[in-house]
This record gives structure tokens, C-alpha cells and sequence, in this order.
């Protein structure tokens, strides 16, 4: 498994050197002056025509584009994501501000969807065609249909204007800074809008991959041993069944991690979703293309632990 595992993350490596050189030479054709993304905008404008020739020439803008590209890509690694146009701010520190909360919200959705999810999508199976299999398939049906944003803002009402119960946005208390009094409350309805999507999907993917491999012959051999029916469903059943659903559940990691912006938007929640669709409307490029190149990055973290989770469920991965 660790000889797997070493082969997996060097593999992952040009991958990701792949999405940096695209994104460099789309930063390189973007219109203006490459200067002005690489220092503080407020003293760019200060500078006279001459003053930011000797910067181009001291800051190296003017050598060939391979040797550009490898100091702009030790300066993402150092931190350095230049500067956005719009709010005059270092990238680096507006993506500091903004990435813990988004991923707050998908690390506990994606936990909470998973083991919820999960265990509805086994509970159906056993429970096959019961009141209670078709009552979870209503619920995962209605979480499919419906988009995201229209049972974000039915929890809204729900449990912020009809009942009190939950602040309808913000991320943190204005007066407490503690977890469970000042920062869980603003995080429950945006968290259960997410996972109410995600379990639906994972509880009707998990049934349908559990129903089949409890139709395997090798499910049949097992109950001739004489082994107990919670053993057959668990050891053989849910952990067979589990490579396809772990995928489903791990590609879903750069969604909510760059892809949140609707949740965001409804909860009026400060993350990256917010931050990349207010660059979006302003013409930010910059700190767009740092929002993509999270993303991508994200998506090929996600397809690797996909990989790594299939190989240690299935040993048969391995040693292919």
C-alpha cells in the first residue's frame, strides 16, 4: 500500500504543475500591465512610466516566459498570489481570510452527509421495499429534484424567521467568539442545507450499489457457511459496495470547496464562494484564476484519495 501510495502522489505532482502553467500564460495574457499584479496597486500608481521600467527590469518581468513561470511558481508556493484589482489587497491574505470558513462548512458536510448518508442508503437496502425503504427514497428524491438554494431558503424561514431557533446569516457572533455559542449557530443551516443534497444522493447510491453486490455469488457462498446476516450485510455487502459510494462522496470535496457559492450567497457567509463570485462581477481576474487554481487543485486531491480509498478497500487495485 505504500509503494501505491508514493506512485500516486508522484504521479500527482505534474498534474498539478500542469494546471499552474495554464493559469500562468492566461495570466500572461490578460490585458494590463503585468506589474501591477505583482505589487501593491496604491504604489504602482505612484510611480512615473520610468520609475516601472526599473521595477519590470529589477523584478525580472522583462526575462523569457519559462524563467517568469518558475519564479511566479515559487512565489504561489511561498504564498505570494500578487495583489486583486479590485480591492487592492494581497491575494494571499484575502484567501486567508475566506478559505477557513469554506472549509468548515465542507469538512463537516462532508462527514456528517457521509455517515448519514450512508447508513440510510444500507438501512434501505436491508430494509428492501419496507415502509421504511420507501420512506428514505422519498426524502433522498425530494433532496435530488429540489436545487440547493430552495431548501436553503425554506430551513431559512423555517428556523430563522418562523421560529427564532438559528441566526439567518453571518459566520460569526458580533459579542462571542466561542465555537458553540458564537460560531456553531451561524454554521448549522448552511452545513445541514449541504448535507440535506448530499445524503440524498449518497443514500440512493449506496442502495442501488448494495442491492447489487448482495446479488454476487460470493454473498450466496457466504450465507451457505452458516454466517450471521449481520456479518454477510456488513463484512461482505457494505464494505464491497463501498468503493463507488467512497467516490461519489470524495469528488464532492472541490465542489463544496469551490463550488459553494449559492450556500454562501443565501447564508450571507464569508468564504471562497463569495469571494470568487464578487471577483467574478468586478472583473477581477486574478483572484479569479487563484479561485480556479484552488479548485483544480482540489479536484486532483480528490481523484487521488479516490484512488488511494478504492485501493484500500479492493487489494486487488494494488496489485494491478
Amino acid at each position: 500500500m505504500l509503494k501505491y501510495t508514493l506512485r500516486k502522489l508522484l504521479v500527482l505532482i505534474p498534474k498539478l504543475l500542469t494546471i499552474t502553467i495554464l493559469l500562468f500564460f492566461i495570466l500572461e495574457l490578460l490585458p494590463g500591465d503585468a506589474l501591477s499584479r505583482t505589487m501593491n496597486p496604491m504604489t504602482y500608481n505612484e510611480l512615473t512610466e520610468i520609475q516601472r521600467e526599473e521595477y519590470r527590469e529589477v523584478l525580472g518581468l522583462n526575462d523569457p516566459a519559462i524563467i517568469r513561470y518558475f519564479r511566479w511558481l515559487g512565489g504561489v508556493l511561498q504564498g505570494n498570489l500578487g495583489y486583486s484589482t479590485s480591492t487592492k489587497q494581497p491575494i494571499a491574505e484575502v484567501l486567508a481570510a475566506r478559505l477557513p470558513a469554506t472549509m468548515e462548512l465542507a469538512a463537516y458536510s462532508l462527514v456528517i452527509s457521509a455517515i448519514i448518508g450512508i447508513l440510510f442508503g444500507f438501512l434501505s437496502a436491508v430494509f428492501k421495499n419496507s415502509v421504511l425503504d420507501y420512506s428514505l427514497n422519498t426524502i433522498s428524491v425530494l433532496g435530488i429534484s429540489l436545487p440547493e438554494f430552495f431548501y436553503g431558503i425554506v430551513f431559512m424561514i423555517l428556523f430563522s424567521l418562523k421560529l427564532g431557533l438559528l441566526p439567518s446569516g453571518g459566520r460569526l457572533s458580533p459579542t462571542d467568539s466561542s465555537f458553540w455559542t458564537g460560531r456553531l449557530p451561524y454554521m448549522i443551516l448552511p452545513i445541514g442545507t449541504m448535507v440535506f443534497g448530499l445524503v440524498a444522493a449518497l443514500q440512493r447510491y449506496t442502495r442501488t450499489t448494495m442491492l447489487d453486490v448482495m446479488g454476487k455469488d460470493y454473498i450466496k457462498t457466504a450465507r451457505s457457511k452458516g454466517l450471521s446476516e449481520t456479518t454477510v450485510y456488513v463484512k461482505h455487502g457494505l464494505r464491497n459496495a463501498m468503493t463507488p459510494v467512497m467516490t461519489l462522496l470524495v469528488m464532492r470535496l472541490p465542489r463544496l470547496v469551490g463550488g459553494s457559492v449559492v450556500i454562501e450567497q443565501i447564508f450571507a457567509y464569508s468564504g471562497v464562494g463569495t469571494m470568487s463570485l464578487t471577483a467574478s462581477l468586478a472583473g477581477d481576474l486574478p483572484v479569479v484564476l487563484v479561485g480556479t487554481l484552488l479548485t483544480g487543485a482540489m479536484t486532483l486531491i480528490a481523484s487521488t484519495l479516490v484512488d488511494l480509498f478504492t485501493a484500500l478497500l479492493d487489494p486487488r487495485v494494488r496489485f494491478e
